[in-house]
């Protein structure tokens, strides 16, 4: 069970791991992949991020959205 720290957490590592890599920084694939699962296992589903809409409209959109 994913606590909202650990949620929190894997959102913020997610945009750093994403800036490290839009910067062309070196890094193993390897690394990468486990980082990832990582990340993932606590990364917010679609349901919490259709909580957070319903919660906060002005700072997320339902995950079914039309882009």
């Amino acid at each position: 069970m994913t606590i909202p720290y650990e949620r929190t957490r894997a959102v913020l590592q997610t945009r750093e791991l994403l800036e490290k890599l839009a910067t062309g920084a070196p890094i193993d694939p390897d690394s990468l992949r486990r980082q990832a699962q990582a990340l993932l296992r606590h990364f917010p589903e679609p349901f919490h991020i259709d909580l957070s809409a319903a919660a906060v409209p002005t700072i997320w959109a339902a995950s079914d959205a039309k882009w």
